[in-house]
């Protein structure tokens, strides 16, 4: 390598401050960066770009891009992500997250970009010790490994604790320059973002992730159980972190929206089926995926009227609109909703 070729890394970012930390570290030696973004779909800000339509703003990660200056590239991996979600090697944490199996996955895309791009290693804002499962020194050992990047993984805010990597022994990145942290605390993180003069982050919610909310890991699995794993596709990731969900006795599974944002989104949503909403009060949208029969239909109609503002009156009309087009008006009782909990999933 020419003496005057400038040392490029690709960093994944998600947008916290932790990886923040790490570019701006990096940063500070004159490291070329790009910073990688991937999309796995089980992201609550890819939700809300979803529901919302355009009108969710930048994400976390474009706006910590444009605060450090440095270019951002966003990977797309919704359909190869699933299999990772479905059946983890290293099995899943306190819900249904595969978190040691997703840092190889994404680690392996952020190698090959790597690879195809002329860089010499890639980093990460990741901590010794904040996270139980996926960040424990043996796990990041073989996170390294498994995911091809021995030697040429970099974790600047917790380098000093961990084996110089390669970027250190060839003298790419100065080791005396990185860091030493460590544990579930947040006060040198946030003293160092301080003394960087970044003030503009997110706080830490460990949220993120659908898969790491017990809501969202009870409804996957509940449809897994019923629809089965085939079914689960990216259409089916969004949907199940939007709106009530609800199983009828029969297993017939049903959708309503909370707010109008959500009422919209289950009509466009892609997954077919059949639509209700209430006609002469203010209420949700009902989706009642594939071709539920007569009965479960009449159900729906009733739990529908029982979210709407007529769930006190004795008979609200509910239109229903089926997968032909084709419109009716069913005038029901409205179910309470204390009833219709019993059926959430």
């Amino acid at each position: 390598m020419s003496e005057k070729e400038p040392i490029k890394a690709v960093g994944l970012l998600s947008g916290g401050l932790d990886s923040i930390l790490a570019v701006r570290v990096l940063l500070e030696q004159r490291i070329e960066i790009t910073a990688l973004h991937i999309r796995t779909g089980f992201s609550y800000v890819e939700r809300d770009r979803a529901v919302r339509r355009g009108l969710a703003g930048p994400s976390a990660a474009e706006q910590a891009a444009a605060m450090l200056e440095v270019p951002l590239k966003v990977i797309d991996v919704s359909d190869e992500y699933l299999p990772v979600v479905l059946n983890p090697r290293y099995g899943y944490g306190s819900g249904m997250n595969p978190c040691v199996d997703c840092r190889i996955f994404l680690l392996r895309e952020a190698k090959a970009w790597m690879e195809d791009h002329g860089y010499h290693f890639v980093f990460t804002g990741e901590v010794v010790g904040q996270r139980p499962k996926s960040q424990m020194r043996p796990t990041l050992k073989t996170v390294e490994q498994e995911s091809g990047l021995k030697g040429y993984l970099l974790r600047p805010l917790s380098a000093k604790l961990l084996e110089p990597t390669v970027p250190e022994k060839r003298g790419w990145v100065d080791r005396e320059r990185l860091y030493g942290i460590s544990g579930r605390g947040r006060k040198e993180q946030i003293a160092l973002a301080e003394r960087f003069g970044i003030t503009d982050y997110p706080q830490p919610s460990g949220g993120c992730c659908y898969l790491i909310d017990q809501t969202y890991s009870r409804r996957l699995r509940d449809f897994l159980e019923h629809e089965g794993a085939e079914a689960l596709a990216r259409e089916w990731v969004q949907l199940l972190a939007v709106g009530r969900h609800l199983r009828l006795p029969s297993g017939q599974k049903l959708v309503v929206g909370r707010r109008e944002q959500e009422n919209n989104y289950l009509v466009a949503c892609g997954v077919a089926g059949v639509l209700l909403t209430t006609v002469d009060h203010p209420g949700p949208t009902t989706l009642v995926p594939d071709t539920p029969t007569r009965e479960e239909i009449e159900l729906a109609a009733r739990i529908t009227a029982g979210y709407s503002d007529g769930e006190g009156e004795p008979s609200v009309r509910v239109e229903v609109c089926g997968q032909d087009g084709l419109i009716e008006v069913l005038t029901v009782a409205p179910k309470a909703r204390k009833e219709a909990r019993t059926l959430m999933v």
